[in-house]
């Protein structure tokens, strides 16, 4: 009775770690809103990179594949904030590619091929050539380099801060939001078992 107990706290402790990550998750999705406001507002891109949502949209494709069930089972949160993420990072892209300059616009247009040319790839070759432990790894360690990139892109914006001496270019919000999202998704990788979530949020931290 009470090891069932326990398992039930245990088990509603991890839900509640995946959903709190996907409300922060959902804050994080919102941040850049006054950035596409701006963009709109004025009919221009200006400065701001379009890249950060590039490699989003490929970090949220990438991390819903690994949520699926078919790869890693009994972790559907993982699978619900990354299929809301790839629709906002998608959307903002759309609107960026928009506004651009036509040179801006063709390489975000080849970019954006891209990334779905390599999740593609991806889904065909975890699907055809490996077994389901194979495929689980192979995905995990895509997510994980995957996750890299989305923390590390960031720094491309670092250097326009510096030069413009305003953080305008680089919100709060947007900081704030990844690190309380990669707070929740350790503490649900830990109760998981999963080395795969619990593992990239650390570079969220920094």
């Amino acid at each position: 009775m009470s090891l069932t107990i326990i398992s039930s706290v245990y088990e509603v402790c991890s839900d509640a770690a995946g959903i709190a990550g996907n409300i922060f998750a959902f804050g994080l999705f919102l941040s850049p809103i006054p950035t596409f406001r701006r963009i709109i507002r004025n009919g221009s891109t200006e400065q701001f990179s379009g890249m950060p949502y590039i490699y989003a949209l490929l970090n949220c494709l990438i991390c819903l594949w690994y949520g699926f069930p078919i790869i890693s089972p009994g972790i559907i949160l993982v699978a619900t904030v990354n299929s809301i993420g790839a629709i906002f990072q998608l959307i903002y892209i759309i609107i960026f590619i928009a506004y651009a300059t036509k040179p801006m616009k063709l390489k975000m247009l080849g970019f954006l091929v891209s990334v779905f040319a390599v999740f593609a790839s991806i889904v065909f070759v975890s699907l055809q050539f490996l077994d389901s432990s194979s495929r689980q790894l192979f995905i995990g360690y895509l997510s994980v380099a995957s996750l890299i990139s989305m923390f590390a892109s960031p720094l491309l914006i670092i250097n326009l801060v510096i030069k413009m001496k305003s953080v305008e270019y680089m919100p709060f919000s947007l900081s704030l939001a990844t690190f309380l999202m990669s707070l929740a998704f350790f503490v649900y990788g830990l109760l998981k078992h999963d080395p795969f979530i619990y593992g990239p949020p650390n570079l969220g931290f920094c």
